[in-house]
């Protein structure tokens, strides 16, 4: 007779565990439902940049120690293609490279919202003093500049957020590469320096965007 109430507690101790787990299985289902519907309805697109402009300052190659001189002002454009999500964006900053190594120092972008379908432009200068750098990058640099053209990156890192309503997500990490053409005109020289080549910008670029 004991022993018939002791398996009885335990099947009925089974039951509510099983109850219990098919609630709360049913919850996570019905959680990712909600979260695949918004996905379906909103359907959110990271955010689109064009690098409009870039002019140079100053770009001297110092050919003795290998150290790098630069100053630009680049156009930056971001659009948010998105008809019902906002974009918040958090400690964004902006620095050029060359070949993968960083040659200015990072610039902080204004914060700020950006609304359906809006679009910000910043216009940050990018500086870079004596920047050394490695003896294949010095001369490639050098070679690059005989031929008459330059590539380099404009590259943006920082955080967002997305606003639906008035629901905010938390930080996604963003990461934008823009393309910048320069070409080298050897009969001319910016501002009357000889040491600084003219360097002209070829046009407006897409940028790749991670998020």
């Amino acid at each position: 007779m004991t022993t018939d109430c002791g398996n009885h507690e335990e099947q009925k101790r089974h039951k509510v565990y099983r109850r219990l787990f098919a609630a709360f299985l049913l919850l996570v289902i019905l959680g990712l439902l909600v979260v695949l519907i918004v996905w379906l309805v909103l359907r959110p697109t990271k955010p689109k940049f064009y690098l409009q402009d870039a002019s140079v300052a100053q770009f001297n190659l110092s050919s003795g120690d290998g150290t790098l001189t630069a100053v630009l002002q680049v156009t930056l454009a971001s659009r948010n293609p998105n008809d019902r999500i906002g974009v918040y964006y958090d400690r964004v900053d902006a620095f050029a490279l060359y070949k993968g190594q960083q040659v200015t120092a990072a610039t902080a972008l204004p914060p700020g919202y950006q609304g359906h379908n809006d679009v910000t432009v910043w216009s940050p200068y990018l500086y870079g003093a004596a920047v050394p750098l490695g003896p294949y990058l010095a001369d490639a640099l050098s070679q690059d500049q005989n031929a008459g053209y330059i590539l380099l990156y404009v590259r943006v890192v920082g955080n967002l957020r997305w606003k639906v309503g008035t629901w905010i997500s938390g930080h996604y990490h963003l990461q934008v590469n823009c393309p910048v053409f320069l070409t080298v005109d050897s009969g001319r020289s910016h501002g009357g320096d000889p040491a600084t080549p003219y360097l002209r910008f070829q046009h407006m670029t897409a940028c790749t965007v991670d998020v």
